[in-house]
């Protein structure tokens, strides 16, 4: 996570601003290297995407799903894993569902979040 949070810092001045608000806890299960279970939230009510440890008391939504969906989902970005994990029940969703939904439209992307993207994709390998 303290990589990711550099990588994320490194290109701050760089990346457009998140119009919606949206607040997503994540919990992986099954995680090889640690205590089975990382719960983590996405926030980004400040105009930037912040990722922490931790869950948030008041998220719109909870995703749940095994560290080898949210792999594929988070570092891979297979949007075909989405659906595909989604329709076979790896992937629980509580809360507002519509929030969710908002997300794929609503974080702006530019040649440096494809470069932060890349940088946490070759961390994780």
């Amino acid at each position: 996570m303290d990589a990711a949070r550099a990588i994320r810092a490194k290109y701050a001045d760089e990346v457009p601003e998140v119009e919606a608000d949206l607040r997503i806890n994540q919990v992986v299960t099954d995680v090889p290297f640690r205590d089975s279970e990382v719960n983590s939230h996405l926030d980004t009510t400040t105009g930037r995407v912040a990722m922490e440890l931790g869950l948030l008391d008041d998220a719109d939504v909870t995703v749940t799903t095994d560290y080898e969906t949210a792999k594929a989902l988070f570092v891979d970005q297979d949007p075909a894993v989405a659906m595909q994990s989604f329709m076979n029940g790896k992937i629980k969703v509580q809360g507002d569902m519509m929030k969710l939904m908002a997300m794929q439209t609503s974080l702006p992307t530019n040649d440096f979040t494809e470069k932060i993207a890349q940088e946490i994709k070759e961390i994780t390998e």
